[in-house]
């Protein structure tokens, strides 16, 4: 295995030039990283769905008054219609997650969606203690979203493949550009 590094990132955030040279295993640890965050959540879904039925509203109904989210939760929690859909979509959600990401197909979609349920779970979670601050569910969002930005679905993913359909003589992602936030 080559250790050469030909790897440049970067960009400009704030009037701040950041480059940066990435080590030729940076590559195949974003793929561990991609195929591990998809695999936690993947499992976290296949977990919910195997003990099926599913129900939040004990979770929503029981979130501590520091949470500035308790309010909100303990409505949706009240609401039984709004809960039908959300026994379903959280479990659901996290089984395509999983599988988008450890196929390496609309990675970006779908670590946008991970990080979302994330931050969803962190705020649910928040205890008002500064100590509290990172917990593991906020770390877990910081994953899904460094998947996202460095485009993990091109390294040994599908997307690489996807973004190459032809349509209409152009790659795909030529042809409608806008994909490319949803894919890679």
């Amino acid at each position: 295995m080559s250790t050469k590094t030909t790897n440049e990132f970067g960009g400009e955030f704030g009037g701040v030039t950041l480059l940066g040279k990435a080590h030729s295993l940076s590559a195949l640890f974003i793929v561990l990283l991609r195929a591990t965050i998809g695999g936690m959540i993947l499992f976290a879904g296949l977990g919910k769905v195997s003990e099926w039925p599913f129900d939040a509203a004990g979770y929503l109904a029981n979130i501590g008054s520091a949470s500035p989210v308790s309010g909100i939760y303990a409505a949706m929690a009240s609401n039984a219609a709004l809960m039908e859909i959300v026994n379903v979509v959280v479990p659901v959600t996290q089984v395509l997650i999983g599988v988008a990401l450890i196929a390496g197909a609309f990675v970006r979609l779908a670590a946008l969606g991970g990080a979302v349920q994330m931050m969803l779970f962190y705020l649910g979670g928040w205890s008002g203690e500064a100590l509290a601050l990172f917990e593991s569910t906020l770390i877990y969002a910081v994953v899904f979203l460094t998947v996202a930005a460095f485009g993990a679905g091109r390294v040994l993913g599908l997307d690489a493949y996807i973004e190459q359909i032809e349509v209409g003589g152009q790659a795909l992602v030529e042809k409608f550009p806008k994909l490319r936030y949803v894919l890679g």
